[in-house]
């Protein structure tokens, strides 16, 4: 049997895997605080080990932390799975379907791109937060290959760029 600790890593690893979308932090410190596995301390020590070791990944977005499974993080929970009991991993997926609908609207990270009157391809990149636009930013791209380009990355790369544009502009 694993340790305390590595157990409640595991259950944090698990329930990223089988969540549709990304977990915030109050989603996860909700399921095992409620099941009193563990305490607040403990949990975000979890979680910042997690995150350290890159197993997963955090992002901040107007105060809520968001965590996805990294692709080394589910190797390594492959490998552990077999650790967590049938009983747990039956909570997670029961925990998840009752509260999984409501994520999938918390971020939204639409890109679309258009063709301006001068005949330009312009990106409109948005994040948009519980209906209320975070960012919106439109670029003229050097190409229609290029705005695809943007277009595709968005989704992966809005996190950081409006990190980096918050951070330049405060």
């Amino acid at each position: 049997m694993a340790e305390p600790f590595t157990t409640y890593k595991l259950i944090v690893l698990y329930m990223a895997k089988h969540a549709k979308e990304t977990l915030t932090n109050s989603q996860i410190s909700e399921f095992i605080l409620d099941r009193e596995y563990t305490d607040y301390f403990q949990l975000q020590k979890v979680l910042s080990e997690l995150t350290e070791t890159e197993l997963l990944r955090k992002r901040t977005i107007s105060n809520s932390s968001y965590y996805e499974l990294t692709g080394e993080g589910a190797k390594t929970l492959s490998y552990f799975e077999k650790e967590l009991s049938g009983e747990i991993k039956n909570e997670i997926k029961e925990y998840l379907q009752s509260h999984g609908g409501q994520r999938q609207e918390r971020i939204l990270t639409p890109a679309d791109y258009y063709t301006t009157p001068q005949g330009a391809h312009a990106v409109r990149c948005q994040i948009i937060e519980k209906e209320s636009t975070v960012l919106d930013l439109t670029l003229v791209a050097p190409g229609k290959e290029a705005a695809q380009a943007i277009c595709r990355n968005w989704p992966k790369k809005s996190q950081e760029i409006y990190e980096n544009l918050m951070g330049e502009l405060i």
